[in-house]
């Protein structure tokens, strides 16, 4: 119908008949019936306004409600949309229990009314440093765990903290508005911690531990450490550092008095004497120097070296000084076991740094064969913490005492085991299981025996080996270490007694061994730490002859030959 187009101006906007709205009242014949072009009335003003309104008032409500939650009570339901929540709560893996080599436990678990954490509990009398201690899980104010794991401090705890933490497990909790549990399930099962079983008899350990105590009690000393060691395998059945601490309350951590007074004590508490304490040795070297100088020919064992109570030197560059070396008394005519068996000053000067006409091995050879039998270095001994000696030499005195001349007096303190000689007990009842076993280095460890293959074995004629066992045993039947001749068994001994502090005014007290003595089995070592000095020493004999006493009585398979 419109199918030319024309356009009509009005106020410069162009305007097509078809844009033209078609109705019935401009098109007769428009289809009423199907709606086509129809136009409504125009919404009034008034409803617009009316609309409006409606939409700004509910447009303010929306607003004062949502000022009402946010602005005045926005704290309260935000406290109780979180109460009314899910929490994530630990379930905590149970600790492995330690063993000692009869299945009597050592540390494990106890649950605690009202808390959720298990709680370690630790065996008495001697175990302290061997076993360590462990840190609990921690909490914050509000009861959240922030530290979620055991963790092992020090000692066995520490050692085996893998094998002992076990995985922690957790479960999901739902709390209502008032903040209690509504439900709970469990998401993940914890899995507990693998049982570690040690090489030390706990019977063994405690009575050790006893007898070293009640002897650095009553005698002065401050401190003591004892090792039972098996010569063949390694193990150590009995370790123990004297004082000790308290697991148990170390792991709480709630006695802050005592924990305190640890840290202030002069005795050094948390020291491992066994495996890191270091000490003047004295005279339990002497076997050493006696077997060195057997392999090298120096003299025979047989042959007599006089005592006189000392030994005199010229000064090769003042006639008019004259050093002295005293013996601990005047012993007379002695061979090389007599000489172990009274341990003569005189006789160990003699061979070790040569006077008159006797050789000496000199400081070089001294060096070497207390070197070969791990003086100067770690065991290996599975533990943290060991210490290594040190063997004096001309290269140590020129670092530590600024380039001075090493002199033949220097020779003459290293072969009694004085001057910078320094060693741990376990170096010592290592170093003495090689003298038993005939010549192997064992390696130690406090749960199961190591590889044999891996022992360094060392080069001896087994008469020389017996010679020295032969004066070890001279030290018990008629020597320092008679206390212990009247055992139902046979030990073999040495003693040593160090001179220690400024003004030599203390003294470590030893005695190191082995038994049964007609089949050897085990070593052991007894150290008393920095005890009065003077004329009425108290021997380290006084806590090694209760010990052995028991060990007859009570535990009479590591007494008897096999």
């Amino acid at each position: 119908m419109f199918r030319r187009r024309y356009k009509r101006r009005t106020r410069g906007i162009e305007v097509f008949p078809e844009d033209i709205f078609l109705d019935t009242k401009n098109l007769p014949e428009f289809d009423t019936q199907q709606f086509e072009g129809r136009i409504e009335k125009p919404i009034s003003k008034s409803t617009v306004r009316t609309l409006s309104l409606f939409f700004v008032a509910v447009g303010c409500i929306f607003l004062f409600k949502l000022a009402i939650l946010q602005i005045v009570r926005g704290e309260a339901y935000m406290k109780r949309s979180e109460a009314n929540s899910y929490d994530s709560e630990p379930l905590f893996a149970e600790r492995g229990v330690i063993y000692d080599r009869h299945q009597e436990e050592l540390a494990w678990n106890t649950l605690v009314e009202g808390d959720s954490v298990p709680h370690r509990v630790y065996r008495a009398g001697g175990f302290g440093q061997l076993l360590g201690y462990v840190s609990y899980p921690k909490r914050d104010s509000s009861g959240y765990f922030w530290q979620l794991e055991y963790e092992g401090k020090s000692g066995v705890e520490k050692l085996f903290q893998d094998t002992l933490a076990g995985i922690n497990g957790a479960t999901l909790a739902r709390r209502d508005v008032s903040g209690d549990v509504a439900t709970e399930s469990s998401v993940v099962a914890p899995t507990p911690g693998q049982n570690v079983t040690l090489s030390i008899d706990a019977r063994v350990q405690e009575q050790m531990y006893s007898s070293i105590k009640t002897l650095a009690d009553s005698a002065g000393y401050d401190g003591g450490a004892g090792i039972v060691l098996d010569i063949y395998t390694g193990e150590v059945i009995a370790l123990v550092s004297y004082p000790e601490y308290d697991a148990t309350i170390l792991s709480e951590g709630k006695d802050r008095d005592i924990i305190r007074g640890y840290a202030r004590d002069h005795r050094k508490v948390y020291l491992n004497r066994a495996i890191s304490g270091l000490y003047t040795p004295g005279s339990i070297v002497k076997p050493f120097l006696a077997l060195a100088a057997l392999n090298e020919d120096i003299i025979a064992p047989e042959k007599q070296i006089l005592s006189t109570g000392s030994i005199s030197l010229t000064s090769p560059y003042d006639p008019d000084i004259v050093y002295t070396y005293k013996d601990n008394k005047a012993h007379g005519w002695v061979d090389m076991r007599r000489a172990l068996a009274v341990s003569s000053n005189v006789y160990f000067y003699t061979i070790g740094g040569g006077y008159g006409d006797q050789k000496g091995l000199g400081i070089g050879r001294i060096e070497q064969y207390t070197k070969m039998f791990g003086l100067d270095e770690p065991t290996g001994i599975n533990m943290q913490g060991e210490a290594k000696g040190n063997i004096p030499s001309p290269e140590w005195k020129e670092r530590v005492f600024n380039g001075d001349d090493w002199r033949i007096g220097d020779t003459y303190n290293t072969s009694i085991g004085q001057y910078g000689f320094q060693v741990t007990p376990i170096e010592m009842v290592r170093a003495v299981a090689a003298l038993a076993n005939g010549g192997t280095l064992v390696t130690p460890s406090i749960t199961e025996p190591l590889d044999s293959e891996t022992f360094a074995k060392l080069s001896f004629e087994e008469e020389d080996l017996q010679v020295v066992r032969e004066g070890m045993r001279m030290v018990v039947t008629e020597g320092g270490g008679q206390l212990l001749n009247s055992l139902p068994f046979s030990v073999a001994a040495k003693t040593g007694t160090a001179q220690v502090g400024v003004q030599k005014r203390f003294v470590n007290a030893w005695m190191v061994g082995f038994f049964p003595y007609e089949q050897p089995r085990y070593s052991f070592v007894f150290l008393m730490e920095h005890g009065p000095g003077g004329e009425a020493v108290v021997g380290a004999s006084r806590a090694a002859s209760p010990f052995f006493t028991w060990l007859a009585e009570n535990a009479p398979e590591y007494t008897t030959a096999e």
